[in-house]
């Protein structure tokens, strides 16, 4: 059971707690897993974690009640840029010399990240696959229509190498210590350099989860060189998270540079200029790219490069586009960079052309998505098949105005208005776009407004009105884009005990027939999706119950060390309880690192 996670930029540890890869974890390189087993034995016998951490693993050998082992294992794991270093320090406690003979058993697939987590097959019967060893390395290579990687383990001192991994047979000296290591370097390996520490906490929750939370999104840091060249050197981006998203996600970058923004700029400034340089040129059906529109992910695996899934360069999304407006006007708000606004220019304006002619407001009035291109099924954060439902469990169909779509639309629109304004000299193009927003209120205002006085889901492609009630509403709240009176009446709702689960606000509020406290979209917590929530209700004066929330977040944290994971489950807290962990969430997840730096800045605005 994969339970510890090592995470630099795009390269990622898997392993149990004894630091060891196994079925289910792996070593993995810019979406390729470079080693699919990688087992540390000692005489041939796994050994016993007493302590496991990111940072470092104890183990010892195994030993009856009262018998003292005879030497500890300090076992730290170190990742760089494709590069990862084992380093084993045994420690004797004994009077005698020991004989110690230490193996790591290596073997390396190869398999793309999106064959582990799909139940699809795909054939790469015609891959070659190869090892050899030397007495100074063991490589191992793939390679297949083009696509070759390859994985290389050298050890320090010398260890008796061979197809299978290495082996050491050491002397350790009476109370002594030996050090042992093993690199292991992917094909794309870079430099390893020691991860920037942690920052540090004061005292209370909130300290602690800022801390935490800025150390993770370090750890996520993506230099841009190794996405797209001709870019200022040293900027720098945030993956989405480990292990499956560590890459540039549009939506997920976007999102979390604006809530990171007051506290680590470059961020935002190195998501900005990517998404700007990968901004879409032409229409491109099999990606979904059309002029102007911001990408949703990229991937460098051997199933994107080779095209088997559409997600190398990926356009899928209605709502990364709106959001890069956001993101640009709120950098230019807090830093008055007036050199990035003048060069992202020209991108904010083919952002908005996509916005009003593709995106569909100037035919339709809303962003839509179509339910049936290539890649995702939704195009909106909540992307997985069966996220958008009716009330009653009816799935909604396309072409999809999904509701918080519309509400970075109408922050995106008043956004590059002031920056028409202040920074680009543009008084006439800044008055037409804010008339742009008064008609997507007043439009939004008489179509989302469901008769219970919440917001609806979506309208789906007859325009009906998607009436589960959701979280996407609190993205909603935090828009602006609704007026005061119906602002209250939402912001009311969304704090109910059907929505709130006690550690943040459910995806969907319990009770509907499609709620399901499991589930990814339709009724997990997320907390991004939460601290976007109390955001808004903060901004429309619900304070007290804006820091009830919050709290509720925090005390998720604490009892994880102070980090948060990228959902949990939506079931209801129980005193004296943790919260329950979704099975397979990201941790750590970027937007979820950023989480406590929104939630000061709300807390402390308010």
């Amino acid at each position: 059971m994969t339970v510890r996670t090592v995470v630099s930029g795009t390269t990622c540890l898997l392993t149990d707690a004894g630091g060891n890869v196994t079925d289910t974890g792996g070593f993995f390189v810019a979406d390729t897993r470079h080693l699919s087993r990688w087992v540390l034995t000692v005489h041939g016998r796994a050994l016993r974690a007493l302590s496991s951490s990111a940072d470092e693993v104890v183990l010892a050998p195994p030993t009856v009640r009262n018998e003292n082992p005879p030497f500890v294992l300090r076992r730290g794991q170190l990742l760089g840029s494709g590069v990862l270093v084992e380093e084993l320090t045994l420690t004797s406690f004994v009077p005698a010399p020991q004989t110690v003979r230490v193996a790591l058993s290596a073997e390396a697939d190869f398999s793309d990240q999106f064959e582990l987590r799909s139940s699809r097959l795909f054939d790469k019967s015609d891959a070659d696959r190869s090892v050899s060893a030397t007495a100074s390395e063991v490589v191992f290579s793939y390679s297949r229509r083009g696509f070759s990687r390859s994985t290389r383990i050298t050890t320090s001192p010398p260890a008796r190498l061979s197809g299978d991994g290495a082996q050491w047979t050491v002397t350790l000296p009476p109370h002594g210590s030996v050090t042992l290591r093993a690199t292991v370097a992917s094909s794309s390996a870079g430099s390893v350099a020691l991860a920037p520490a942690p920052v540090a906490a004061r005292g209370d929750d909130l300290d602690r989860c800022v801390a935490r939370g800025l150390a993770d999104l370090d750890s996520l840091r993506i230099p841009v060189a190794d996405l797209v060249a001709d870019l200022p050197p040293g900027a720098v981006v945030p993956a989405a998270g480990a292990p499956w998203f560590l890459t540039l996600f549009g939506r997920d970058s976007l999102l979390t540079s604006l809530f990171a923004l007051p506290f680590r700029p470059e961020l935002a400034e190195g998501t900005l200029r990517v998404l700007a340089a990968t901004q879409g040129r032409a229409h491109d059906p099999a990606r979904l790219e059309e002029p102007g529109k911001i990408l949703h992910e990229m991937r460098q695996g051997e199933l994107a490069t080779l095209g088997e899934v559409p997600y190398g360069r990926y356009y899928g999304t209605v709502d990364a586009t709106p959001l890069f407006l956001v993101l640009l006007a709120a950098h230019y708000a807090l830093t008055g960079d007036e050199l990035l606004a003048k060069d992202l220019e020209p991108a904010a304006r083919a952002a908005i052309g996509w916005m009003l002619d593709s995106g569909g407001m100037a035919a339709t009035g809303y962003l839509r998505y179509r339910t049936d291109g290539a890649g995702l099924v939704h195009h909106c954060w909540k992307d997985s098949a069966d996220s958008l439902v009716f009330a009653d469990g009816t799935l909604a169909t396309g072409p999809i105005a999904v509701s918080e779509a519309q509400a970075y639309a109408y922050r995106a629109l008043r956004g590059t208005a002031d920056l028409a304004r202040r920074a680009w000299g543009d008084p006439t193009w800044a008055a037409s776009l804010d008339e742009r927003a008064d008609l997507l209120q007043q439009v939004f205002s008489a179509d989302f407004r469901l008769p219970n006085a919440f917001v609806a889901l979506a309208l789906d492609g007859a325009d009906r009105q998607v009436d589960a009630l959701a979280s996407n509403a609190g993205h909603v709240l935090w828009s602006g884009i609704l007026d005061d009176s119906w602002a209250q009446l939402v912001a009311e709702r969304l704090v109910a005990d059907d929505f709130f689960s006690g550690w943040g606000i459910r995806t969907l509020a319990a009770g509907q027939a499609p709620y399901h406290p499991l589930s990814y979209h339709r009724g997990g917590v997320w907390p991004h999706d939460t601290a976007l929530a109390v955001a808004g209700l903060a901004r429309v004066g619900h304070t007290e119950a804006a820091a009830r929330i919050a709290s509720g977040l925090l005390a998720a944290a604490a009892s994880a060390g102070g980090r948060l994971p990228e959902v949990l489950t939506g079931l209801e807290r129980k005193a004296g309880q943790p919260p329950v962990p979704y099975p397979h969430s990201c941790s750590p997840q970027a937007w979820a690192a950023a989480t406590p730096l929104l939630l000061r800045t709300v807390l402390e605005a308010h």
